[in-house]
């Protein structure tokens, strides 16, 4: 397990935020409808990991995303809600109306880096999209509703290809006009290199020194903890994840799940870094995921265990000859 630090009495925070993504990220693809019950017991599984932030769903709307129709639902029957930051993706005003009523603590807004992408994933250009959130800012800071925005598509879009970083720097800046200085860059598909990712995250960071970065990466390709790395080396220090490594963007071809929690957890403990997060517990709750969704997922650590796991001798056979 990685322990938070302490000073004398008072708690130090962690060295790295890890984001749990995987009750909205994961579950939004799932066409079997898990029941509400279901998805709260996950989430409150998840809190007593440790995880300091849980994206717990999104108030988007029924028809696009059904799975996720029961988010106000969802949100009501968390009941350790005071161990962890509840965060919900919002699209709209009218999507933070119904997370603030609901009772999150935090709302996450998104738009694409690409027109293309955000045409498919919230049916609006960018500069709509854009134009909308100093409402929702609004909104969120009259009820002391904490902001982040989120930059999708940031390493290259499944349907234009590359996209220039200045593109993610000019929204980022809107994002700070607006006093939103939590920023999240996605790769949405998975379709970020390292060298992607250490040039956009600092190209963002020239721009805006004082925004707290953080890092959505999709494993598509499999090189999402590379990318982890990458940003941890230029300073990234709040990180998504997804349980068992469950999720995938139903708006965009190809993309499967992000970075695995565990898989995650496993190497920030072997750099030291602090999370709070009990692994061995965190490891447990992904098998519970796998059995709620009926397939096997891609997290690695939940198959192998920790380094600390040992088997019999006796349970291996001896190779012959």
């Amino acid at each position: 397990m990685s322990q938070p630090r302490t000073l004398g009495d008072e708690p130090v925070a962690p060295a790295v935020t890890v984001v749990e993504v995987g009750p909205r990220d994961g579950f939004q693809g799932e066409r079997r409808f898990i029941p509400t019950a279901r998805k709260i017991e996950l989430i409150e599984a998840l809190i007593d990991t440790g995880l300091p932030v849980v994206e717990v769903t999104a108030f988007v709307s029924p028809k696009a995303v059904p799975q996720l129709a029961d988010a106000a639902e969802v949100v009501a029957g968390i009941r350790n809600r005071d161990r962890a930051e509840l965060l919900a993706l919002v699209p709209n005003l009218e999507g933070a109306e119904r997370a603030i009523a609901a009772g999150v603590d935090s709302i996450g807004l998104v738009v694409s880096a690409s027109e293309s992408h955000n045409a498919k994933n919230l049916n609006r250009t960018v500069d709509r999209s854009l134009a909308g959130f100093a409402d929702v800012v609004a909104a969120a800071r009259a009820a002391g509703v904490d902001v982040k925005g989120g930059i999708a598509t940031s390493f290259g879009c499944p349907f234009e290809g590359d996209v220039p970083a200045a593109r993610v720097v000019h929204i980022a800046r809107r994002y700070a006009e607006l006093g939103v200085t939590r920023i999240g860059l996605a790769d949405t598909t998975g379709m970020a290199q390292p060298r992607h990712v250490r040039a956009v995250v600092r190209a963002v960071r020239a721009a805006l020194p004082a925004a707290e970065l953080g890092l959505h990466l999709h494993d598509t390709r499999g090189i999402g903890l590379a990318n982890a790395v990458i940003g941890l080396e230029e300073g990234v220090r709040r990180l998504d994840a997804s349980v068992a490594g469950l999720g995938g963007c139903p708006f965009a071809p190809g993309a499967t799940g992000n970075v695995c929690t565990e898989d995650l957890i496993f190497l920030l403990d072997g750099l030291d870094l602090a999370t709070g997060v009990d692994l061995d517990r965190l490891i447990g709750v992904a098998r519970r995921v796998e059995e709620l969704v009926g397939r096997a997922l891609p997290g690695q650590v939940m198959k192998a265990g920790t380094r600390a796991a040992r088997h019999p001798l006796e349970a291996v056979p001896t190779a012959a000859g």
